[in-house]
């Protein structure tokens, strides 16, 4: 019997592996020219109501066609976005505007705001929490959450975590998980009563900033400083760590193929492939270019979106970074590259 079972384990890690490596044949394949002068952006996501993509750029929102990348509309005077949330089979959408301490509500369909809410400071990542049906929004500098409800567009709780929010993610199942960038944790909390349950040390990996669950094995995955810490979410405890590369500022998880993805800032994607609960190969990177650090999947597609622009190669600006290039703000595609190319 000791025998059977040994080489059944076998088995399963080299189809795991065979799998994982004949599952990754990822590369760009489009780039989407937006262009402006605006030289900052976060998060970017894709509404499944519509297919289309909302990007966060400077003082505004691009809306653009997630196949063509033309584009279909701008939502004007969201200074300082990070990001964009969506409540499913409705027509509401809701943008972090950082340097307004706002949330503003705006309506799928026309791309008009139609009202706007006062937050804590800096408001950073929002997402729609599908247990509670509640908006979260993370308040970088008031080190804090606010609970919306989209019922009424209010605040119905203020969650003091303790440090400064990066970004956040629910098991759908009455927990909410929150990345705590300068304390180096993650807190849970409860998605019933809003309150914090506990404080997980991510084990001297530092700035914790992706966040991305399976709910099916329960596994959560944080970036870090060019580290991937992966946690048990019913525990607390590591179950295992990965390199990735560095900058990276954001992580999604394939539930049909298995796949982690990070984006790192440096130019590329770090690839993953859990195996099981307790096994990831890490594959090879995927090129992409420098500042693409933030990343949404397309659930349908399997195709990755990453916002960046070009970079000067010998002008810097006050901080020492090289500047990037007026009008050069775009949207890589990633996904499946055809056979023989």
């Amino acid at each position: 019997m000791k025998i059977k079972s040994f080489s059944a384990g076998c088995f399963l890690a080299f189809f795991s592996l065979a799998y994982a490596q004949n599952n990754n044949p990822m590369k760009m394949i489009q780039t989407f020219t937006i262009g402006g002068d605006d030289s900052s952006w976060d998060y970017l996501s894709l509404n499944p109501q519509n297919d289309q993509l909302y990007v966060s750029h400077g003082n505004r929102v691009n809306v653009i066609n997630k196949t063509t990348g033309s584009s279909i509309a701008e939502i004007q005077e969201t200074n300082g976005v990070h990001g964009i949330a969506f409540i499913p089979n409705t027509t509401k959408g809701y943008i972090s505007c950082g340097k307004l301490d706002k949330v503003k509500v705006f309506n799928t369909q026309t791309n008009k705001v139609i009202s706007e809410i006062p937050t804590g400071k800096n408001p950073d990542a929002i997402f729609y929490e599908i247990f509670s049906k509640k908006i979260v929004v993370c308040n970088g500098k008031s080190n804090d959450l606010n609970i919306i409800d989209p019922e009424s567009n209010t605040i119905i709780k203020t969650i003091d975590v303790g440090g400064k929010p990066e970004t956040a993610a629910s098991n759908g199942k009455g927990k909410i998980f929150v990345n705590i960038e300068d304390k180096n944790e993650i807190v849970v909390i409860d998605a019933k009563t809003f309150t914090v349950l506990h404080h997980w040390d991510l084990d001297k990996e530092e700035e914790p900033s992706g966040l991305a669950i399976d709910p099916k094995t329960n596994r959560l995955f944080s970036t870090c400083n060019k580290m991937l810490v992966i946690l048990d979410a019913n525990t607390g405890k590591i179950v295992k760590k990965a390199s990735i590369g560095e900058h990276c500022d954001g992580v999604v998880f394939d539930s049909k193929t298995n796949m982690i993805y990070t984006a790192n800032g440096e130019g590329n994607i770090s690839a993953i492939h859990q195996d099981n609960a307790n096994q990831y190969t890490s594959l090879p990177t995927i090129e992409t270019k420098k500042g693409a650090r933030t990343i949404t999947l397309d659930h349908i597609t399997h195709h990755l979106y990453l916002p960046t622009a070009d970079f000067s190669s010998t002008e810097k600006d006050a901080r020492g970074r090289f500047k990037i290039l007026p009008g050069t703000f775009q949207v890589l595609e990633v996904g499946k590259a055809e056979m023989g190319k």
